[in-house]
């Protein structure tokens, strides 16, 4: 298994297999790369099917585990269902999907050893998801997770970036999720950094705080010092922490709902605990998603290639927050000038 200089394992690696998507959604940014989705026909610049896979056999000799497919929207890749069968056996499989074209595909994925799903829903009433996501497709969505879930992807976890546009929607999809079994909500903080809209931020401690007022029991998970809300349908009260470690794939059980929130924003103890390697659709490696000048080239991806690149990237990872970005005496981020100038001659 690789390791960083700052002792971080890279135990997964996150895909992206295309930036085209059917949605335009207002707050992507694309894994990073910024606003880039091209057309909805098959491009030239995305990789092969079998890039794809030599490059997931590459990262299994070094013990990666576990391997999450995204896009834009990764299911306008016809090849998936094979992407998926050739993974190595030993990689758990997840997808990030805007979930439109779940249905009548669920069963083949799962068949083909997907193991779990994000779908992404930022609102639960069709004009309010309209006007986030610019697409009709609220019906087709709640179909997707249905099939998901009627697939046994059971828990079927719900993205939804948190911002001005979509705050007021967190108590219902709270509910939503506290009241139908098999759902859990993740709670994304948006990242005005990466969209260049940070008139549309929110104060995201204040949503930790409504959730800890409203929870049965608060869980704390080690990985990323990262809290999980346990909502019981019938009442919201106030629990006790709870310190549980490091559990995945906990599933709720009728009236009682799990939501979680994925908080990286200035946030040291989340970058500190980074685990994952990331690959553009054009088969760069990419070691941050909040940078964009250390993308590495894989070649002609072959395997000698792939393994002197991903090493290359793994070595040169650092925790964007504490080392990329550092505070400065008023006790704000900046760019640390010392590592700009040694990555710069390395």
């Amino acid at each position: 298994m690789l390791t960083d200089e700052f002792g971080r394992e890279v135990t997964g690696v996150r895909v992206s297999l295309t930036d085209r998507c059917n949605f335009d959604c207002i707050y992507c940014h694309n894994e990073g790369l910024g606003d880039t989705r091209g057309p909805m026909d098959p491009q030239d610049d995305e990789m092969e099917t079998d890039e794809v896979v030599r490059f997931l056999e590459v990262a299994a000799e070094f013990d990666v585990d576990a391997v999450k497919f995204t896009g834009g929207e990764p299911m306008l890749r016809q090849d998936l269902t094979e992407i998926i069968e050739r993974t190595p056996d030993q990689m758990e499989v997840s997808l990030t999907t805007n979930g439109t074209f779940l249905p009548g595909r669920a069963e083949e994925l799962v068949d083909a050893g997907l193991d779990r799903v994000n779908v992404s829903q930022d609102a639960l009433d069709p004009e309010d998801f309209a006007a986030v996501t610019k697409s009709g497709a609220y019906e087709k969505v709640l179909e997707g997770v249905d099939a998901a879930l009627e697939a046994g992807l059971d828990p079927v976890k719900l993205n939804m970036v948190v911002f001005e546009h979509t705050a007021g929607y967190v108590p219902e999809m709270v509910d939503h999720v506290a009241e139908n079994e098999g759902l859990q909500l993740q709670l994304i903080e948006y990242m005005p950094e990466l969209t260049g809209r940070p008139e549309w931020n929110i104060d995201i401690q204040r949503v930790h705080d409504w959730l800890a007022e409203q929870a049965a029991e608060v869980e704390h998970r080690e990985m990323h010092d990262r809290k999980r809300y346990w909502i019981e349908s019938d009442s919201r009260s106030g629990g006790d922490d709870t310190d549980t470690g490091d559990e995945d794939g906990a599933t709720n059980s009728g009236g009682r709902g799990m939501v979680e929130i994925v908080d990286p924003v200035e946030n040291p103890t989340f970058c500190a605990n980074c685990h994952r390697v990331r690959v553009t659709h054009e088969g760069y490696l990419k070691g941050c998603l909040n940078r964009n000048d250390d993308l590495k080239p894989m070649g002609e991806m072959t395997k000698p290639e792939i393994r002197e690149a991903f090493r290359e990237v793994v070595a040169n990872r650092v925790p964007y927050y504490g080392e990329y970005m550092i505070r400065n005496g008023d006790g704000e981020w900046e760019v640390n000038d010392e590592y700009i100038e040694g990555y710069a001659q390395s």
